[in-house]
Parts: structure tokens; sequence; C-alpha cells
């Protein structure tokens, strides 16, 4: 049995591990704080749920195993600063961008890049946190403390928001899953939905530009990639090198999930082309409480996380894959009636972007 470690043990370790059963593979999450070591051998792989880390006795021993998967990717990509030097080194489109440096004043951050710029942390701020909008109608000022520890873009007057999520081998082998619709609700994400017919004019395009930074970095497993789309284009908001909330619907909706993916990605085990089920659709549960009757709703498969509620927690999803939309649409009706008010919402968008595509 291949045994592989995970820095982190979060719900993605968690949900590793579960995909890694049936491929007869020890998926070990680590408690980066824990007092125990773990017991590494030459054979071992090391993998991340997680895009930095502090140092820690447990980390500072994951991070110097031979076989850490990504090892170097993680830094680069975890920093806003570097992540988008490589996408300006590969052409790949993104929002114009500056380093916050002592010297950039709000006067020629609005002169270089509009009356709207967003100010971004290099380093953590996911989920709607360490973002500053900057707006020249309000005269916002650039607080002391973000300066050379922040990069400034311009804002995006996006269409949509969607990802793409890939995954890569050793020996350079490429699969993709549908392109995803995604609501993002106060910088956090709130639902998805894949595949879309009106989408897959813009497939391509998406893997063309994964593919780049897959095989620019030789990663080695799953990597997301956000993007905002302006017409017909892509623009790269985020980089992930992980697996990644938004293709959490591939745990129900596609022959092989992203999860078990990444398994085989790190083990060595041989990659295969998913096999996309049908229309998915994922509903994040943000500190929500525990309701054992989402289980009783006909095609719902709920996942929890087991993880204390606290508000705006991720602490489970509820994912939803049927071939007739009609079936789909009643299910989501019923799950409306057993959440809270504010997902009504969340669950129109989802019908709408389901309902429009049938249209279609």
């Amino acid at each position: 049995m291949s045994r592989v470690w995970v820095l982190g043990h979060g719900q993605l370790g968690a949900m590793l591990q579960h995909a890694a059963m049936p491929l007869n593979v020890d998926v070990v999450p680590v408690d980066i704080d824990s007092a125990q070591l773990p017991d590494l051998q030459p054979e071992d792989v090391v993998t991340a749920e997680r895009e930095q880390w502090p140092q820690t006795p447990v980390t500072e021993k994951l991070a110097t195993h031979p076989n850490f998967v990504n090892l170097d990717v993680f830094a680069r990509l975890a920093d806003r600063y570097t992540q988008k030097q490589l996408l300006d080194q590969l052409g790949l489109a993104t929002a114009p961008w500056r380093l916050l440096d002592d010297n950039l004043s709000a006067a020629e951050i609005h002169a270089a890049l509009g009356e709207r710029a967003l100010l971004k942390r290099r380093t953590g701020g996911y989920d709607g946190r360490g973002q500053l909008w900057l707006k020249q109608a309000e005269s916002t000022a650039i607080p002391d403390d973000w300066r050379n520890l922040a990069i400034v873009e311009q804002g995006i007057n996006f269409d949509e928001e969607m990802a793409i999520v890939g995954v890569r081998d050793r020996s350079g082998n490429k699969y993709f899953y549908p392109l995803t619709l995604t609501l993002q609700l106060n910088g956090v994400l709130t639902a998805s939905v894949a595949p879309l017919q009106r989408l897959k004019k813009l497939q391509r395009k998406a893997e063309l530009m994964l593919g780049t930074l897959l095989d620019e970095l030789d990663y080695v497993g799953v990597l997301a990639m956000e993007c905002f789309r302006v017409g017909d284009e892509l623009i790269v908001n985020e980089l992930a090198p992980r697996v990644h909330n938004t293709a959490h619907w591939t745990q129900a909706g596609a022959s092989v999930s992203q999860f078990e993916s990444h398994v085989r990605a790190v083990a060595g085990i041989p990659l295969a082309k998913p096999q996309v089920k049908g229309l998915n659709v994922m509903i994040n549960l943000l500190g929500t409480p525990y309701d054992e009757r989402w289980w009783a709703i006909s095609g719902a498969e709920p996942y929890w996380y087991g993880k204390e509620v606290r508000p705006g927690r991720k602490v489970g999803h509820i994912t939803f894959t049927h071939s007739g939309d009609k079936r789909l649409i009643q299910g989501l009706d019923e799950l409306k009636e057993l959440l809270p008010p504010r997902y009504e919402e969340v669950i129109d968008w989802v019908e709408a972007a389901v309902e429009g595509d049938s249209a279609e």
C-alpha cells in the first residue's frame, strides 16, 4: 500500500483520504501543530491541502522529505506578487496590477489602473478577507500597514465568475474538468454549476491557459484556476495549487473526482479522463447548522465536515447530479425550505443558471 501524507488536516485532507481508499493508497492528513512527528518512510509521498503554512516541527519534517510533491510551487503561488509575475511571464490574461510599495500613491494607482482598484494582501486573505477597495470617487486612503505586503489590481467589470480544475502526472499527461460557473457572495464561494452548454465554447481556451501553467511549473496533481469572463475572454483571478472548493461537485458528478485525480497523480497511479455524469450543482454550507433532513431530499448528496459551526465557516456542501433538469430543480426547491433565508438568492441563482442553459 502506498502512503501519502497531507500537510493539513481540514476537510480537504479528509476528502483526499476518502477518495484514496479504493485506490489502496493510505492518505494520512497531519495536524501541523501536533506534538507527534509523522513517521515518514523514504518511499512515502507528501502533498498539502493548503498553499502556505507556519514553521512547526511537523511542517519542517514534512517539508524536508525528498518526495514532497510541488514543494517549490506552493510559496510561488501563495504570494500574489510572484503569482502575478508568473501569469505575466506566460502571457496569460490577468487584471493589470502593481506592487503596492512605499512610493506608489493613490493618484498613480488611479492613473494606471482606473477609478476602482483592489488591494489584495500578498499572502492569505482567501474567502473575501485581506482585500480593500480603493475608489477614486471616495478618496480612499492607502493604509500604511499594507505597503509592500499587498498588490493592487484593476477592478474588472466582469460578466461572470468561473473556474477550471486540471490534473497533471509526472509524465506530463493532463486532464481537465469542465468549466464551472461560480457564485461568490462577499468573496466566498457559495454555489457552483457544471457543465453548462453555453460555456463549452470557452473550454478549450481555459484548458490551454491552465495547461500552460501546469507544464511551466512541472506540476503534479490538481491545480485550480479561477477566472473572470469578459465577453468571450477569460481573465485569471487566482490560482490554487491543491484540490479546490469549486470542483467539489466532482465527488458525485464525475467518474473520477478531483480528489481521486490528485491522489492518483502524486502516488504515481495512472490517470483516467474523468467522465461527467450529468448536470451538477454544489451548494456550500456556510455557518449552517446540521440538518438530517437534507439526506431525505431526492438526489441530494450532502457532505458534512464535522466542524464546529461558526458564522461564515465552511461546514459542508450538498451536491446534486442529474441528467434531467426538472428533477434537479425539484430537489433544489426542497433544499431551499431547509436552509436559512439567505440561501434563497443562492438557489434562485442556481436555478436561473440551469434553466437558462436548458433554454439555449
